[in-house]
């Protein structure tokens, strides 16, 4: 017998039950080189109430049983609807109060001796709305600049990991590559939108808060465009982000796909090893595939469990005020239905800076893992 038929029978006796053997060890020999330890530690302070742990989640991903982390997601949000609506119940009742007392002084002004204590008995009423509508949104920002703080050093913390994944799996020029674009994604969100865009999200409020109070509509130009701003930034990194994502995935995968060809070509052309080397190398790379990928989705399911408390505050209270606004329009001054309406208004754009923020983590995660497939 050749040495090139010795390499034939040694490549067919590797049947399937030995591939398989030879994918559960190499996978468990790949899973001791990661540490999990500081992410697990993250999740205990990000959910004091969940015993949360990276690797349930990873596992789970890996063996396509979404039941149990879809359920958790689901129980979690609907949790959190129930609560914020039951906590900001009474907000919307003392509103609707006092701007039902505001419409008393606005509409039977002429009941009064002066009309000068209508518009004292107005302008007190309008501040205690302004008061208690602004404290509850500076509440809600410093918890949604917790949160996004909360995001990045998630992201921070699973980015060593997840690229050494990515490196084992695709090779070192599109770990390198895409490394770097996510490091990028962090300063932008770190400076644009923490340092940049919330503090106008709170001068776009106070704009309009006074534009109502003055009654003449002096500032309604000068916070349309803070809001255009607010809304062209995001337009921009988002499109910006997706650009970079799409030709990074097409050019550095393709470097290494003919690094590895090149090599995996040349030792297959070895007549005794080339086919057993062939199997064994395509259920190595095929494991170290699927690690990185169940990494990579454990890391956007928990964004997403990380978003979702504040999405849902946000959507809560986005909602409450248009209803407040609707409800004291009838009936009350266009000045208290124009502040309701603008703190809305600023609930929205905090929103939209939270879901957009998740979204290009989402989106650069997604085209790592299909590209690096």
């Amino acid at each position: 017998m050749s040495v090139y038929e010795e390499g034939q029978v040694s490549a067919q006796e590797l049947d399937s039950e030995e591939l398989m053997k030879i994918q559960e060890q190499a996978g468990e020999k790949m899973l001791d080189e990661f540490d999990f330890s500081q992410l697990d530690t993250k999740l205990k302070d990000l959910f004091p109430k969940e015993r949360l742990r990276f690797e349930d989640v990873m596992s789970s991903m890996m063996s396509g049983d979404l039941k149990d982390t879809g359920k958790l997601l689901l129980q979690y949000i609907g949790d959190q609807i129930g609560y914020e609506f039951q906590t900001n119940r009474q907000n919307l009742i003392y509103m609707l109060m006092i701007a039902v007392i505001a419409a008393v002084f606005t509409n039977f002004s002429g009941a009064f001796q002066s009309r000068q204590v209508s518009e004292i008995g107005f302008y007190v009423l309008y501040m205690l709305l302004i008061t208690m509508c602004l404290t509850t949104f500076r509440v809600a920002m410093e918890g949604l600049e917790g949160k996004l703080e909360a995001l990045l050093d998630f992201m921070r913390l699973l980015c060593p990991g997840y690229f050494m994944a990515v490196s084992i799996a695709a090779g070192s020029s599109s770990s390198l590559m895409f490394y770097n674009l996510v490091l990028i994604l962090i300063y932008l969100v770190e400076v644009l939108i923490l340092r940049l865009l919330l503090p106008l999200i709170n001068i776009y409020i106070m704009i309009q808060v006074m534009n109502y109070l003055a009654g003449e509509h002096l500032l309604t130009e000068l916070a349309d465009l803070i809001r255009k701003i607010i809304t062209w930034i995001l337009r921009t990194m988002l499109g910006g982000v997706v650009g970079l994502n799409v030709i990074q995935g097409l050019l550095s995968p393709t470097i290494d796909h003919l690094k590895r060809s090149t090599l995996t070509k040349a030792v297959e052309a070895v007549p005794a090893l080339g086919n057993v080397f062939g199997g064994v190398a395509d259920v190595l790379l095929g494991t170290a595939v699927l690690i990185k990928n169940g990494i990579g989705m454990a890391g956007a399911v928990i964004l997403i469990l990380i978003c979702s408390i504040p999405v849902v505050q946000m959507a809560a209270m986005t909602m409450l005020y248009k209803f407040a606004a609707a409800m004291v329009q009838p009936v009350s001054d266009k000045r208290i239905t124009g502040c309701i309406r603008s703190v809305s208004e600023g609930y929205g754009l905090m929103l939209k800076v939270l879901y957009t923020t998740l979204i290009l983590f989402l989106i650069t995660i997604t085209v790592i893992a299909s590209s690096t497939s």
